[in-house]
């Protein structure tokens, strides 16, 4: 948006002396805010990125791989009650980190009873793959954290870069208001540049009813 301001600087800056240190610090402002912004969108897209990866992990883990061990934990618990209490399915409403807990806390049950667990059925790689499963979900974790960060850290940045973008356009409304404020056609470009850049339109309010408007009742 503050490319139309630069546009209208740039159209004048021949016949004003006062548009090009502003214009330079303006170009300088708009190069900078383009980086954050694409600073901002990457790391919108690679946090939203990791946590569907994460989301299917999940899936993954409580649809099929912790109620296998549960269902194992259990038969072979059948006649102890103290080991089967260890193989309880994790709450799938509960948060990410919650769930983990869970996941892992069953994986080292089962770890645990390995042997035992082999005897009623269980196939000998399926503790590593849940293993790899719950390392995939901890760096998707990380990922999403740090990303959200980057996402955080560039919009604080942007918030800065467009408040001396303004200061830059206030400045720039001074020297304009001084050069061409006798001119309604230029005044007029200028401040429909100046409202891209967040300026509200100015909106005349009706006037208040009167006393004498208002109907009176029978």
């Amino acid at each position: 948006m503050a490319a139309r301001v630069r546009e209208f600087i740039r159209a004048r800056s021949a016949s004003e002396p006062g548009y090009p240190p502003v214009l330079a610090r303006l170009d300088e402002l708009i190069a900078r805010a383009e980086v954050i912004a694409g600073r901002q969108h990457q790391g919108v897209v690679a946090a939203e990125g990791a946590r569907a990866h994460r989301r299917e992990l999940r899936d993954v883990l409580h649809r099929k791989l912790m109620h296998y061990l549960v269902a194992l934990g259990t038969y072979a618990g059948k006649d102890q009650a103290e080991l089967a209490r260890q193989f309880r399915l994790p709450d799938g409403s509960a948060t990410n980190a919650a769930f983990l807990t869970s996941v892992k806390a069953l994986v080292a049950a089962a770890e645990s009873q390995r042997d035992l667990l082999i005897k009623q059925g269980m196939a000998v790689a399926s503790l590593d793959e849940i293993n790899r499963l719950v390392a995939e979900f901890e760096v998707a974790s990380e990922a999403a954290r740090t990303a959200r960060r980057d996402h955080i850290g560039a919009r604080a940045d942007l918030g800065v870069i467009t408040a001396q973008l303004m200061d830059e356009v206030n400045l720039l409304d001074g020297i304009t208001r001084y050069r061409f404020g006798d001119d309604p056609e230029v005044m007029v470009e200028w401040k429909a540049a100046r409202r891209v850049l967040g300026q509200p339109r100015t909106v005349v309010a009706p006037p208040a009813t009167e006393p004498s408007d208002v109907p009176q009742a029978a």
